[in-house]
């Protein structure tokens, strides 16, 4: 467990940077994880990523389709959450969620990250 502070908050994150209790998160344990992932600034455009993120997972408790993503927050790109954060898994961490099961993300040139169907 490793925990992150910020002024006079603190948050505790498992190795991988999952956060411990989903139930504390707020936008500002939000930045704070992003801070960790290096995804500066956490902007308006990002929070609605992960916002929708949240209520997707709340609601059908899995890892939503990116695309769809991307289309319910009416981004003008298909790859709104790649363009947001490189990786997607940093935005399900940033959104203070669970580690998915079986859902991988493998990139050739730390540039973009696909869905890795491999693993």
């Amino acid at each position: 467990m490793v925990t992150l502070k910020y002024g006079n908050t603190r948050i505790a994150v498992d190795n991988e940077g999952f956060l411990d209790e989903k139930e504390i998160w707020n936008e500002e344990v939000a930045k704070i994880i992003a801070e960790r992932e290096g995804i500066k600034p956490l902007d308006s455009g990002k929070l609605l990523i992960v916002n929708f993120m949240r209520q997707y997972y709340f609601k059908h408790h899995n890892f939503p389709i990116l695309g769809n993503v991307c289309k319910k927050i009416g981004a003008h790109s298909k790859d709104c959450v790649v363009r947001e954060f490189v990786n997607p898994m940093k935005a399900w961490k940033i959104a203070g969620l669970p580690k998915p099961p079986n859902i991988f993300f493998t990139s050739f040139d730390k540039k973009k990250y696909i869905p890795n169907p491999f693993y």
